[in-house]
């Protein structure tokens, strides 16, 4: 039981889903197949990313670099943390369960309570792709289109409406971007300090 309320579903958005969705039921099976994987896929290959990403900042990144890197992965929990207290806030049904005369490229849709606003893949490939931006340029302008990509899969397979993606990449970026320096300045603080016992001497007692 959720004591969230429904919302409308905003016509244009609605609209989109519908001539998405039937494009998307035109393509061959093959494209199907690949829809259907592509977004596991890519979530995946983000996350790699921005290993790779963190890696550099761990390696060579000075005490700030390496804070990054270490507060990245905990924003982007944080970012999914955010989706699913908005879900079960706004409880929007899925497309798919609304329109029966269409068929979907995903095959199955989400159960119910399994709630479409925002998209969970979107928010993450977001977030990934903001922290993988703020650890190394270069792969990070690797990790935005990507991430675009895996957010608009969401719709071609038929599971949510653009809106529910649009929202949940924005919401990833968002967090990815504003919350990783933020939480970055305590773990900096803390790497300093542990550096700075490191360095002291060592000082025995004098012999008597």
């Amino acid at each position: 039981m959720t004591d969230a309320v429904m919302t409308d579903v905003p016509d244009i958005s609605a609209d989109w889903y519908h001539d998405i969705v039937r494009y998307a039921d035109s393509t061959p099976q093959p494209v199907h197949w690949f829809a259907t994987h592509f977004t596991e896929g890519a979530i995946l290959l983000l996350g790699v990313l921005m290993v790779l990403a963190a890696l550099t900042r761990l390696v060579g990144g000075g005490v700030r670099g390496r804070a990054l890197a270490l507060a990245a992965p905990v924003t982007v929990l944080l970012s999914y943390g955010a989706s699913e207290g908005l879900k079960d806030l706004i409880a929007e049904d899925r497309p798919c369960r609304s329109p029966a005369d269409l068929v979907i490229v995903a095959g199955h849709c989400p159960p119910v309570g399994d709630w479409s606003f925002p998209s969970n893949h979107a928010t993450i490939a977001g977030a990934l792709a903001a922290t993988t931006l703020l650890l190394h340029r270069r792969i990070g302008l690797v990790a935005a289109p990507l991430a675009l990509l895996a957010a608009l899969s969401r719709t071609f397979v038929g599971v949510h409406y653009p809106h529910d993606v649009a929202a949940g990449l924005l919401l990833g970026v968002l967090v990815g971007a504003l919350l990783t320096p933020l939480a970055a300045r305590p773990v900096a603080e803390l790497l300093t300090r542990r550096s700075r016992r490191a360095a002291r001497p060592l000082t025995r007692p004098a012999r008597r």
